[in-house]
């Protein structure tokens, strides 16, 4: 009998509900009769989409899901990958036009540049809650395109630009489009994806980045020597192309997305993505991976409590910390590196091109990486390997006399640094899954991207003019910053492996009656369910 109880705690662990042959049973908690009691009368209460969808003995082969998933890859995770080009597009642009004698025309001093990053990082983190707020009631598939479509627009307008003000003002209305599109779209792509199969999605996903800006530093070579065409600057002619590029992208969202797997016919597909079998094979292994993503309709509103529920998750707060200072050293040298490499005396044209380097390294550390965590599911410690990494380049970077004075050596440690091993697609996928919860999962993935644009502001005053043009104190202070990530991350580490333990005590101490009880009339939600185990 204990042994019966044991594998239903198992089962009920998100973590393990992972395996792609779904005819194991310990795959699907739902041939647990009380579970399968619970989450129906629960998709029904909520008006779940593809409640019709669910069924607990449904079953399929391993060659079908495989066949499956490609489909998925196509139809969802590469799309997606083209939208995110839009974003880093017209948010990349701004360090490739400042090598174009930017701010020399725009009468600018390079604090004001940092002044107008900080807007605009100020400004996505102000939008991405309310953002989340709009998208959980229109759905992803339409606010999304519109996003895009919106900051394209305001795009474009920048290359009216006149000074400052106008500076200012479009990196705010910029920051404010773009908030919360990255939460929207790892939101979408959860409705279709296990939460073992999300993080290489989204791995793809910050690859795309790393692609764009090989891109578009090659576009940029071309473009910016436009200048003097229709008498406009090469970096007008750079945000003018490229907003109409971003334009055309967004316009195309509104074909590439659909809100669930049963409503993908419309007047754009006549036919549907899928069949009847297949949109339940979608639906169910997406549930027997995680109940909760049923726990709520793709058109319901987040009301004021489950914001503050979400809010007062304190589960999640060590990974917010992550985030915060995780990404600051890279954030801090990129929008300089253009600046740094021209006053070394690199040419602009050959500035554009020497930032390619350093892409193609992140796309293989943020590959390896990720595909570690979900190989050997650790995300902690192999994490660790970011910090590590980047702490003693930065050291090279302070403290070797050569560092920024010496050409090519400041190139290839600053192309080094930057290619530091990149985390984001692991936290991401992290605070979605250890927040157990579709009600807070939306929430939860905006606070992340906040906390991260708090990071963000801060690396935006790091680098000042007064510290020009070595930046000894900028990066001594980028060096200690990279360092205290090492420790946070262990102490994430002991964090959830306590609380793992501390549910495992609560919830072996129970009897089978009282665990059975506890699943169907529990008003403990998400992570603080005594069935969950947390990753880590």
């Amino acid at each position: 009998m204990s042994n019966k109880i044991d594998e239903k705690e198992v089962i009920s662990s998100v973590e393990v509900i992972s395996s792609t042959d779904s005819e194991k049973s310990d795959e699907n908690p739902f041939l647990d009769p009380y579970n399968a009691e619970y989450y129906r009368k629960l998709y029904e209460e909520c008006s779940y989409e593809c409640r019709e969808a669910f069924d607990p003995e449904f079953t399929w082969s391993l060659q079908e899901e495989k066949k499956l998933l490609r489909k998925l890859d196509w139809r969802v995770a590469i799309p997606a990958c083209i939208m995110f080009v839009a974003l880093q597009v017209d948010r990349g642009n701004l360090a490739q036009a400042v090598a174009d004698d930017f701010l020399v025309d725009m009468g600018m001093t390079t604090n004001d540049y940092n002044i107008g990053n900080q807007i605009f990082f100020a400004s996505f983190l102000v939008a991405e809650v309310p953002s989340q707020l709009i998208s959980k009631k229109l759905g992803p598939d339409r606010f999304v395109p519109l996003q895009m479509v919106a900051w394209s627009i305001v795009s474009m307008c920048q290359s009216a630009m006149k000074g400052k003000v106008g500076f200012y003002i479009t990196r705010c209305l910029i920051g404010l489009l773009e908030g919360g599109f990255i939460a929207d779209l790892v939101l979408w792509l959860s409705y279709f994806y296990k939460s073992k199969e999300l993080p290489i999605r989204l791995s793809w996903f910050w690859t795309t980045l790393s692609l764009v800006q090989i891109v578009t530093a090659l576009l940029a070579f071309a473009i910016l020597r436009m200048r003097g065409l229709a008498g406009l600057a090469g970096w007008r002619w750079l945000f003018l192309l490229e907003g109409i590029f971003t334009l055309l992208i967004g316009i195309g969202a509104f074909y590439l997305m659909v809100p669930s797997a049963v409503q993908t016919k419309n007047w754009l597909h006549p036919k549907g993505w899928f069949t009847e079998r297949e949109e339940k094979i979608v639906v169910n292994r997406v549930l027997r991976d995680d109940p909760s993503k049923g726990d709520m309709n793709n058109r319901q509103p987040l009301t004021a409590k489950k914001i503050f529920q979400a809010l007062a998750d304190y589960d999640l707060w060590p990974i917010y910390a992550i985030g915060l200072l995780a990404y600051i050293p890279a954030a801090t040298i990129t929008p300089y590196l253009t600046l740094t490499l021209k006053s070394l005396g690199f040419s602009t044209f050959n500035v554009q091109l020497l930032t390619i380097p350093y892409n193609v390294i992140h796309i293989f550390f943020l590959l390896i990486i990720t595909w570690m965590t979900e190989k050997f599911n650790e995300r902690s410690l192999i994490s660790l390997a970011a910090p590590i990494y980047s702490t003693i380049l930065l050291g090279f970077i302070r403290w070797w006399p050569g560092s920024m004075v010496q050409a090519w050596p400041t190139f290839a440690i600053t192309t080094l640094v930057l290619g530091t091993p990149y985390i984001h697609a692991i936290c991401v996928s992290w605070v979605s899954r250890n927040s157990n919860s579709i009600k807070n999962r939306a929430v939860c993935s905006a606070l992340y991207n906040m906390f991260v644009q708090l990071g963000s502001i801060a690396s935006n005053q790091i680098y000042r003019s007064n510290d020009a043009p070595l930046y000894h104190r900028g990066n001594q202070n980028l060096f200690w910053i990279s360092f205290a990530l090492i420790p946070l991350l262990l102490l994430v580490k002991i964090y959830y492996v306590r609380r793992n333990k501390s549910k495992e005590a609560a919830w072996n101490a129970m009897t089978e009656e009282e665990r059975a009880d506890y699943v169907i009339n529990t008003k403990d939600q998400g992570n603080k369910r005594l069935d969950f185990r947390f990753a880590h």
